[in-house]
């Protein structure tokens, strides 16, 4: 029986997928196997030793403690691409709404309540002062080109835009997603200079923090939009503060409130909406929760922040064990697992070994069950952070 604890209301639809005969679930519960978590903050948290692995219910996981987690061996999935639509159509919102000042016009309407069949005629006169742009024939600057880019990207050129994509790291099945029309800058700086609109999708790290700030506002047109979707510290918000003082930035979208930032005009923050659609929540539970299956039932690893990719197709052997072996990526340890499993007479029937910076993961197929003295052998071995066997 795996215990999974859920640190958050989690989508019903996600935990259904949990068979009812091997799994429990619960907020409460000791010793857990895997833990579910959407926004709750781990980083203060007492992690149990039992743990082997953490499934966010997103894309971001700032609130997890990845260098504390790898250290001990535990696994940290995400759900990328899983809320992406949700999130497109919160970027399409903000194009429209920072073009159209309709938030504007609509609480200036309500302003003719009593003037009764006047209503009309002043609607007429007033409207002028609410004037906005078209989108169609604007060029769009989209940075990072992931699931969400894409999408975005693919539906601002359905909308008429000219799209700028800019992604140092676009992989190969990325590009195939992208229309074709859409055009790619070879830098941050070439894109920036040619963008009516500007939108970030990219995650952040110490390289990003900041990425929209002085330096790179200068080189955006007069009058550009800024739209943050993405995450709050990618943009240095007295920077953007400034830049509409002056002009520079008509209009500043984000996700993100801060205290600096509402009420000023030309600003319109959201409480973090990106997400927040029942869909999205049931497609990044479902996600996680086959992430931790594989995991726990097969050993497979995908869709980790902190460990390779390791997937194999094959079954445990009849009668045997799959043994599931993280460590610090240094020369000759795989040998060492050999040595032991050898000196044990245990015969390897398939093994994978991958790598990720420091970081290795290995699954070995065995035939026959590994005694309890061999696993203490293999958890023995220096940089060995965590052995897990799974039993046919």
């Amino acid at each position: 029986m795996f215990k999974i604890q859920t640190l958050n209301k989690i989508s019903a639809v996600g935990l259904e997928e949990f068979p009812r005969d091997n799994y429990e679930t619960a907020s409460g519960l000791n010793d857990p196997d895997a833990i579910l978590v959407r926004s709750a903050d781990m980083h203060t948290m007492d992690i149990p030793g039992s743990l082997k692995a953490v499934a966010r219910a997103g894309a971001g996981v700032n609130n997890i403690p990845i260098d504390s987690m790898t250290d001990k061996g535990i696994v940290v999935f995400n759900t990328p691409g899983a809320n992406a639509n949700a999130v497109k159509e919160l970027v399409l919102l903000s194009l429209l709404i920072s073009s159209r000042p309709v938030f504007d016009a609509a609480d200036w309407v309500k302003t003719l309540a009593g003037k009764g069949e006047e209503i009309p005629d002043l609607a007429e006169k007033g409207k002028s002062q609410f004037v906005g742009h078209e989108l169609k024939g604007k060029k769009l600057g989209v940075i990072g080109l992931g699931a969400i880019g894409a999408l975005v990207a693919n539906a601002a050129v359905k909308l008429g835009m000219e799209v700028i994509g800019y992604d140092p790291f676009m992989s190969i099945a990325a590009a195939w997603r992208l229309d074709s029309s859409i055009k790619h800058a070879e830098t941050l700086d070439v894109l920036l200079s040619k963008a009516d609109y500007v939108t970030i999708h990219i995650p952040q790290t110490p390289d990003t923090k900041g990425l929209i700030n002085e330096k790179t506002i200068k080189n955006m047109k007069d009058g550009v939009v800024i739209i943050n979707i993405a995450r709050g510290g990618l943009v240095n918000n007295d920077d953007i503060l400034a830049a509409l003082d002056s002009g520079k930035v008509r209009c500043f979208v984000t996700d993100f409130a801060s205290e600096e930032l509402l009420n000023k005009k030309n600003v319109i923050c959201f409480p973090h909406l990106g997400a927040s659609t029942p869909e999205a929540e049931d497609n990044c539970a479902v996600m996680a929760v086959n992430e931790l299956r594989e995991f726990l039932e097969k050993g497979n690893i995908t869709n980790s922040v902190n460990f390779p990719k390791c997937v194999t197709e094959n079954p445990i052997p009849k009668n045997g064990t799959r043994l599931c072996i993280s460590h610090k990526n240094a020369p000759g340890i795989v040998s060492k697992f050999t040595t032991v499993l050898g000196d044990a007479k245990l015969n390897i029937a398939g093994m994978i070994n991958q790598n990720r910076g420091d970081t290795a993961y290995n699954i070995i197929d065995i035939d026959g069950v590994v005694p309890e003295e061999t696993l203490r052998a293999l958890a023995g071995i220096e940089t060995v952070t965590k052995v897990r066997p799974i039993f046919a």
